[in-house]
């Protein structure tokens, strides 16, 4: 996936199926001149819905095709024959994918689970046809009901990933060089800031062919949680995470309140974030002998477990999946 065909924020329109009208028919058969009123009801217009894939991960086969329209039901017929139902119009969207209303930004539901159908917009039921309308005061009604007309909205899809591990650092830290060496997923790399302009996805294969997901989104700055930098845009893919790796260069002047800073945006952006578990990985470690190790080591936060790694020269990378796998299932 490139950075330019990951698209994490939508507007569709979308328009639900007009009831087909009832029938004015009067049931007529050689031997029978006056059968009275038989005529059926329409159809239901088409529905819009909403239904999950989880062989998507982004919103960018909907950034050409923003408008959906279901087909109206279909009349009734003679012989209380109801109308067809009008043709149901199917969103495939990722997991994580929430729908607010496009006016109001009301949250409307959100979808996680593979296959998940949940009606967007309901078609317009069909009219009843004459023959509901019979009584013992007007035997042959001449009158049915029309169909309901379909909703229509604009609708506002956001994604936030689903990942199980979420890259969280400053930019140039290394965390594209890390998912490009643990995943076969291809980011873009290079020796300047704010590289990475989309979020990440890769698929980590761990031991006994099992597997985990990470994602890498944009680096944060000081003041990303009031909009600078990147803003807040892409710090809510961190919020489905269960577990966050810290990355901090080796060379870093101050690793520890370089990660006291990336805690605080976190905190300020949403303060369930800080509940998650974390690890520290100080990147970059080829680069330090043992004894800076030590040296760096003491002045590391007391509250988080750490480790020190080398996506170039792949050291510990092993280590680091088996930090993060037991903290999966934890």
């Amino acid at each position: 996936m490139t950075e330019g065909n990951f698209v994490d924020y939508i507007k569709i329109y979308a328009s639900a199926g007009n009831g087909g009208k009832g029938s004015v028919h009067l049931h007529r058969e050689k031997y029978i001149t006056k059968g009275g009123p038989d005529g059926g009801d329409g159809g239901r217009g088409g529905h819009i819905i909403i239904r999950a894939n989880r062989e998507m991960w982004t919103l960018f086969h909907l950034k050409f095709k923003q408008h959906f329209r279901a087909t109206e039901g279909h009349g009734g017929s003679g012989s209380r024959s109801t109308g067809k139902d009008g043709k149901d119009i199917y969103i495939d969207v990722p997991l994580g994918t929430i729908i607010r209303h496009g006016e109001t930004q009301e949250k409307l539901f959100e979808v996680t689970e593979d296959k998940e159908e949940v009606i967007l917009l309901r078609g317009g039921q069909g009219g009843r046809g004459n023959w509901h309308f019979r009584s013992s005061t007007n035997q042959t009604p001449r009158y049915a009901q029309p169909g309901i007309d379909g909703l229509e909205a604009w609708f506002q899809l956001e994604l936030k990933v689903l990942a199980d591990v979420g890259l969280v650092g400053f930019p140039n830290a290394g965390k594209s060089t890390l998912l490009s060496v643990i995943t076969s997923a291809k980011p873009k790399i290079a020796d300047y800031a704010f590289t990475t302009l989309k979020p990440n996805l890769g698929i980590v294969e761990y031991r006994n062919f099992r597997s985990f997901v990470m994602a890498d989104i944009p680096g944060i700055i000081e003041g990303a949680a009031e909009g600078k930098g990147l803003g807040h845009r892409f710090l809510r893919h961190i919020e489905r995470n269960s577990t966050l790796l810290f990355m901090i260069p080796a060379d870093s002047d101050d690793i520890k309140k370089e990660y006291e800073i990336l805690l605080n945006e976190l905190r300020k952006h949403n303060p369930e974030l800080i509940d998650k578990q974390r690890l520290l990985a100080i990147s970059k470690s080829d680069m330090l002998d043992d004894e800076l190790i030590e040296e760096i080591t003491k002045e590391l936060p007391k509250d988080v477990p750490f480790i020190f790694i080398s996506s170039v020269a792949q050291q510990n990378i092993m280590e680091l999946k088996d930090k993060l796998w037991a903290m999966l299932q934890d």
